[in-house]
């Protein structure tokens, strides 16, 4: 077995475009900051016929859990915006009130975007054949509901210089391989998104 795995530090642009499940592109600017790393994207997409988009700005500490986020959407049903914090030890607040059905979380995962899925492996840092659970405030991409997502995360061997975690989130009963770049991005979601930046 390995040591835990390293990530180069995030470019400060990256892009999806986004197939399969639903037809769309996402775009994403990291800055390093004191603190961490600030991270501006958004998402347009149409899915099964309804359009929507998602705006997102996470404030992230140097281990990648996530410290806030702001997030907004529009679609045809109207807008809204939903705004976390999160301490860093696992509690939050949701528009400024307590979430404890969040408890122990540390990362929130945006339905709207594959980029979530970086900041856990990036906390994580596990060594090849290791897994964890990763519990996430989990938000979804049409409207403002929040609710705790189970994840757990598996580190496969590295293919073809590409780092590999085996994914899954049970209450969806979803289980895939998502396959990464050396800075801890997401290259392939199968059947969600495609690296194109």
């Amino acid at each position: 077995m390995t040591g835990g795995v390293a990530f180069f530090d995030p470019p400060s642009t990256a892009a999806w475009r986004h197939h399969g499940s639903r037809d769309g592109f996402e775009v994403l600017f990291v800055q390093s900051t004191d603190d961490g790393y600030h991270c501006e994207g958004e998402v347009t997409a149409v899915e099964r016929g309804f359009a929507w988009a998602v705006r997102y700005r996470l404030l992230l500490d140097h281990t990648w859990a996530t410290r806030s986020a702001t997030v907004s959407g529009v679609s045809s049903t109207g807008g809204w915006e939903v705004q976390l914090a999160g301490d860093g030890h696992g509690v939050w607040r949701i528009n400024a009130e307590p979430a404890p059905n969040l408890r122990g979380c540390l990362d929130i995962d945006l339905e709207a975007s594959v980029f979530t899925n970086a900041l856990p492996i990036h906390r994580l840092q596990l060594p090849i054949g290791d897994s964890a659970d990763a519990p996430a405030a989990y938000l979804r991409a049409v409207n403002p509901f929040v609710e705790r997502l189970e994840q757990r995360y598996e580190r496969l061997p590295d293919e073809g210089g590409r780092k590999r975690f085996d994914y899954a989130a049970a209450g969806f009963d979803f289980q895939e391989v998502l396959t990464y770049d050396e800075s801890g991005l997401i290259v392939d979601y199968p059947g969600i998104a495609l690296r194109v930046v």
